[in-house]
């Protein structure tokens, strides 16, 4: 089984990269960008096939590993 974590910064978390991205993709002359927000995505292949303690055990690596919950959302989703 197959699953994806995706992780992003909360709302009103200052994203320095996220800006440093935006500066360049518009230095490059790429138009129309109004903001940019950084993130990290997590491919993660599961043995089993019980969808919903995968689905569990992945939202435990997010708490404990994956995501800064003071400063992060996360979103677990089972891809297969």
């Amino acid at each position: 089984m197959k699953a994806r974590v995706t992780v992003t910064l909360k709302n009103g978390v200052l994203d320095p990269q996220g800006k440093a991205i935006e500066g360049a993709l518009k230095s490059l002359g790429v138009d129309g960008i109004a903001s940019v927000r950084q993130g990290k995505v997590f491919d993660i292949e599961l043995a089993g096939t019980d969808k919903a303690r995968a689905e569990a055990a992945l939202k435990a690596a997010a708490d404990r590993l994956l995501a800064n919950t003071v400063i992060e959302n996360y979103r677990v989703e089972i891809v297969q």
